[in-house]
Order: C-alpha cells, then sequence, then structure tokens
C-alpha cells in the first residue's frame, strides 16, 4: 500500500517554522557552541535530534490525548521543565561565562553535550503540544501506521540540519572573536533569556 506524500510534505513545511522559531534548543545549541567547541554543539545537536524523536512518536500515539485525559501530567511536566531552564539561566548569570549544563572552562565530554541537548529539549512540554497541533493540521484522522517512522524521521532530520547550520555558523572565526570580547554580556544575556523561557513556561495557563 503506498502512503501517501501530501502529510510529509505538510508536517515538513509546518515543522521547519516552528523550529528556526528562536527558543531553549536555539539558545542552547548556539551558546555551547561558540563557548565550548563545534564538537560539543553538534552532540548537542545529537540530544536535541532524539528529544525530537521522542515527542514525534509520543505526538503521532496520542500524546495530546493523555494531557487532555490527565491533566496534571501536563502541569508537572511543565512545573519540571521551567524549573530547569530557570536554574541554568541563574547558573549563567551567577558564574560569569561559566554555568552547570551550559559553558565550562572545561572541555565538557560528548556525553555530556548529548545529554544537555537531550534534556533542554525535553525540558519543554510545549513542544508536544507544538507536534500535536502539526499532526492534527497535516494527518488524516486515521493516519496508516507506516508513515509514523517517516514522519519522525523527517521531524528528527529537519530539527538536526537547522541546529547543526547554526552551530557551524556560530563556530566561525568572526563570530568566536565578536563572542570574546563580549563573553560576560552574552552570558548574562543568555542567562536571563533562558530565565525567561522558564519563568514564562511555569507561569503560562
Amino acid at each position: 500500500m503506498s502512503l501517501p506524500h501530501g502529510p510529509l510534505l505538510t508536517v515538513a513545511g509546518l515543522w521547519f517554522l516552528a523550529v528556526a522559531t528562536p527558543g531553549p534548543n536555539f539558545l542552547m545549541a548556539t551558546r555551547l557552541a561558540v563557548a565550548e567547541s563545534r564538537v560539543a554543539g553538534s552532540f548537542a545537536v545529537l540530544g536535541i535530534g532524539l528529544g525530537t524523536t521522542c515527542f514525534a512518536l509520543a505526538g503521532f500515539f496520542g500524546l495530546h490525548a493523555l494531557f487532555g485525559a490527565v491533566p496534571w501530567a501536563f502541569l508537572v511536566m511543565k512545573l519540571l521543565g521551567g524549573a530547569y531552564l530557570v536554574v541554568l539561566g541563574v547558573r549563567l548569570w551567577r558564574g560569569n561565562g561559566v554555568a552547570e549544563g551550559v559553558g565550562q572552562p572545561t572541555p565538557r565530554s560528548r556525553a555530556s553535550a548529548f545529554r544537555l541537548g537531550l534534556a533542554t529539549n525535553l525540558s519543554n512540554p510545549k513542544s508536544a503540544l507544538l507536534v500535536a497541533s502539526v499532526f492534527a493540521a497535516a494527518l488524516p484522522e486515521h493516519p496508516p501506521l507506516g508513515l509514523a517512522p517517516l514522519i519522525v524521521a523527517e521531524m528528527a532530520s529537519i530539527s538536526m540540519l537547522w541546529y547543526a547550520a547554526l552551530v557551524w555558523l556560530v563556530t566561525t572565526r568572526p563570530v568566536r572573536l565578536a563572542f570574546g570580547r563580549g563573553r560576560v554580556f552574552i552570558d548574562r544575556l543568555a542567562g536571563s533569556i533562558f530565565v525567561l523561557f522558564g519563568a514564562r513556561l511555569i507561569l503560562s495557563r
């Protein structure tokens, strides 16, 4: 049985627009790459890709329905995710460029960068609702199961290609030189944005 191509194209377009909108993943991946290394940023991107895969699978198989049936589950995820982002932001601000999980004076392991990318992605449960919205707009009422691996692979690929391009861009020499001159200011700005993201997530209805 052939699978419809329309939903794949629609999901690709909507998901690219969603990923291209700056958020915690954008801030974390670019900040980590320019502050530490292109390798660290790249492994964080792999973590983001795994997080996207998890959300895409959950969205395809009805996570939105679960949140509707058990509202407190979404509330718990929202509060924990917001608190995680606030803590990262505060540590970055107070550390003047050194925050656990965001920027460190010693090279981090690839596994640590991967975990940071995954945790930052999964800390925002609204990503799950965004996935559900994309699926609601793009998929038929009863999509064939064969679409699941294609859509999940498509979404993960779009996320990783986009963030990998950003990591490459911010690790070019001009950007690194500019970062070195304004590191403290940039770190504090990034920390403030993390705090705002987390607070908005906690306080949103």
